[in-house]
C-alpha cells in the first residue's frame, strides 16, 4: 500500500486500485498539478481520466468516511426538514438520513469539517459526513429545496427575528447565521475579492469589490449591523466584547462545496464597528503564466527567468495589482521535484503543493530579514520574498543571490526603471544591483471587456487627444466596449487581466545603473533595448479587444 508522509493512502493510488486510472495518468496529472497547482483529483477530472463521482468515492475511502451513491439513495423527509434551504445551498450539502439523533449529510469534500460543525450548531443534533459526488449533491439540493431564498427575504427574516436582542445573542441566532452565509455565498459567486461591512449613523452598507471596483448590494437595516459584525468576529475567533481596537482574524469556510479562506479585519468607528473580509477562493485562482495576459514575448521571458540559477527578479506595482499572483505563477512554473522552493510571505495567500511556505509574524520577531537568513540555511534553490521594504531585507536578498540562489520578490514603485532608484535609496550599492538584479516586471490590472456584449466603435478626436504622443499610432484603430448584459451584471466587464512592463538588466541598462544615471536615463536605456511600456502594452490590449481605453488611461501614465 502506497502511503503519504502522514500515513494516508494517496488519492491517485486509491483510484488506481479501484481500476479507474492507470499509473501513466497519475504521473500526467501530477505533472499538471506541479505546473498549474490545484488538487490531484481535479487534475484527473480535467484530463477526463476520472469523474467527479470517482474522485469523491476515493476521497471518502482516503478519509475513512462512508461513501454514498446518490443515484440510488433516497433522502429521508425528516432529514431534509432538519436543514433549511439556505444552509443546504450555501454549504452544498444534502441531508440523507436521521437515525438515533444523528444526521448523515452528503458532502463533496471530506476534509471540510467546518461545515459539519456549523450544521451541528444550527440543527441541534450530531452531524456525520458521508462523501458523494459534488455535482450530484447540487442537483439534488435544487430538486428537494428549490431555488434559494432571495437576499431580501433572508434580510427580512433576520430583521424580524433579532429585533430587540443583544448583539451576542443575535450573533448566535440562526437568522443572522443564514444572512451572513447568504451574503458571503453571493459575494463568492460574483467573484468578489473583498466584502465591506460599513456602519454609519443611520444606515448600514454592504459592498463587494469585483474586478477592482466596488458595488453596493442590498443592505440590511441599521439594527443588524452589530449582530452581523459580531457574527463575523465569532467566526474569526476574535474578541466579541472588544469594540475599541482593530482586530484581525481568519475564517475557513466551504461555499457551494468549495474551500474558501476569508481574512477578516475589523475597525472601530464613531458610529459603530465595521469589517472587511478579503476572499481567497483557492478554486478560482489560476496560477498559470499563460492566463495572466502577458504578450507572447513577455511570457517567454518570464518562463526563462524561472529557470535562472541565481539572481533577483522583482515584480512591482501598487497594492492589488496582482504582483503575488504573478510570482506564484512563476514559482508554479519552476516547481519541479528537483527544485527546492521556499517562500516568506505576509500572509501566505495560497497553498502550493511542493513548496515550503513560511508566514511572517512581526509581533514575535519573525520578520522578512530574520526568516530570510534562516531560509538560506535550508538549502533552497529558489526563494520568494513577499516584499522588499527595508535595507536589511534588500541586503539579505542580494546576499542570497550572490551565494547562488534565485530570489523572487515584490517592491513598491511606479514602474520598472524607478525600481533602481528605490533600491539605491534603500542603501543597495549600484554595483551590487548590476551584479544580482536580472529583471524587473511592472504590472497593472485592467478589467476585461465582457465577451458576451463586446461592441467595436471608432474613437472620436477627443478620446485620441487624451493619448498624447500615442494618438497618431491609434488613429484609425478600432476600440471596444461592453454594452452590459446579464452575464456581466450589466457592467460591461468580466474578469481582469494584467498589463506588463518587463525590463531586463543587461547591456546599456547595466551601464546606466553603474554610472549612477537618473531614472529617466535608465528608462531610455531600457526602451532602446526593446522594453515596451505599460501604456504600450495597454494599448495593444485595447486594439485586441481585451479592454477599454478608459481602463488603460486610468491605470497607466505617459
Amino acid at each position: 500500500m502506497t502511503a503519504s508522509e502522514g500515513g494516508r493512502r494517496l488519492l491517485g493510488q486509491i483510484l488506481k486500485a479501484r481500476g479507474v486510472v492507470r499509473e501513466s495518468q497519475i504521473q500526467q496529472a501530477l505533472a499538471a498539478q506541479r505546473k498549474g497547482g490545484g488538487l490531484i483529483g481535479q487534475c484527473l477530472i480535467d484530463m477526463g481520466a476520472a469523474t467527479g463521482g470517482d474522485v469523491a468515492m476515493a476521497l471518502g475511502e482516503q478519509a475513512g468516511l462512508e461513501t454514498l451513491d446518490l443515484e440510488v439513495i433516497e433522502p429521508q423527509e425528516e432529514a431534509l426538514a432538519l436543514v433549511d434551504a439556505s444552509a443546504a445551498h450555501t454549504y452544498g450539502v444534502l441531508p440523507v438520513r436521521l437515525v438515533a439523533g444523528t444526521l448523515t449529510v452528503a458532502i463533496g469534500d471530506p476534509l471540510n469539517t467546518a461545515v459539519l460543525e456549523d450544521l451541528a450548531f444550527s440543527t441541534g443534533v450530531e452531524v456525520r459526513g458521508a462523501v458523494a459526488d459534488g455535482e450530484r449533491i447540487r442537483e439534488l439540493v435544487h430538486r428537494y429545496y428549490g431555488e434559494e431564498q432571495s437576499l431580501a427575504d433572508v434580510i427580512a427574516e433576520a430583521a424580524r427575528d433579532v429585533a430587540g436582542a443583544d448583539a451576542e445573542e443575535a450573533a448566535q441566532s440562526l437568522p443572522v447565521v443564514r444572512l451572513l452565509n447568504s451574503i458571503l455565498q453571493r459575494a463568492i459567486r460574483d467573484r468578489a475579492s473583498d466584502v465591506h461591512f460599513e456602519c454609519f449613523e443611520d444606515s448600514f452598507r454592504i459592498r463587494y469589490r469585483v474586478d477592482g471596483s466596488l458595488y453596493e448590494v442590498e443592505a440590511p437595516p441599521r439594527h443588524l449591523a452589530l449582530p452581523l459584525v459580531a457574527r463575523i468576529k465569532v467566526m474569526a475567533d476574535l474578541d466579541i466584547t472588544e469594540t475599541r481596537m482593530p482586530q484581525d482574524g481568519r475564517i475557513e469556510l466551504s461555499i457551494d462545496g468549495r474551500p474558501v479562506d476569508l481574512r477578516v479585519a475589523t475597525l472601530p468607528g464613531p458610529t459603530g464597528e465595521g469589517a472587511v473580509m478579503r476572499v481567497l477562493d483557492r478554486s478560482a485562482v489560476n496560477l498559470d503564466l499563460a492566463a495572466l495576459g502577458l504578450s507572447g514575448e513577455d511570457e517567454a521571458l518570464l518562463r526563462a527567468l524561472t529557470e535562472l540559477p541565481h539572481g533577483i527578479v522583482l515584480v512591482t506595482g501598487p497594492t492589488g495589482s496582482g504582483k503575488t499572483t504573478t510570482l506564484y505563477a512563476m514559482l508554479t512554473e519552476a516547481n519541479q521535484p528537483e527544485v527546492k522552493i521556499i517562500t516568506v510571505e505576509d500572509p501566505v495567500e495560497y497553498d502550493i503543493e511542493g513548496i515550503v511556505q513560511i508566514p511572517i509574524n512581526e509581533e514575535i520577531g519573525v520578520t522578512y530579514a530574520a526568516v530570510l537568513r534562516s531560509v538560506l540555511r535550508q538549502d533552497p534553490d529558489k526563494i520568494l520574498v513577499g516584499e522588499i521594504r527595508d535595507e536589511e531585507t534588500a541586503s539579505t536578498a542580494v546576499e542570497a543571490s550572490l551565494t547562488g540562489h534565485t530570489v523572487f520578490a515584490t517592491i513598491h514603485t511606479n514602474d520598472a526603471p524607478s525600481t533602481i532608484t528605490r533600491l539605491v535609496d534603500m542603501g543597495v550599492e549600484p554595483f551590487l544591483i548590476t551584479a544580482t538584479l536580472e529583471a524587473v516586471v511592472a504590472q497593472r490590472l485592467v478589467r476585461r471587456i465582457c465577451s458576451s456584449c463586446r461592441v467595436a466603435y471608432e474613437p472620436d478626436e477627443e478620446v485620441l487627444m487624451e493619448l498624447g504622443p500615442d494618438a497618431e499610432r491609434m488613429r484609425g484603430a478600432k476600440f471596444y466596449y461592453g454594452r452590459g448584459c446579464d452575464a456581466c451584471h450589466h457592467t460591461g466587464y468580466s474578469g481582469r487581466m494584467g498589463i506588463f512592463e518587463v525590463m531586463t538588466v543587461d547591456g546599456d541598462v547595466r551601464r546606466a545603473i553603474l554610472s549612477g544615471s537618473s531614472t529617466e536615463d535608465v528608462r531610455s536605456a531600457a526602451l532602446a533595448a526593446g522594453m515596451r511600456t505599460l501604456r504600450e502594452r495597454g494599448l495593444d490590449a485595447v486594439t485586441a479587444g481585451d479592454t477599454t481605453i478608459e481602463e488603460v488611461l486610468r491605470e497607466t501614465h505617459l
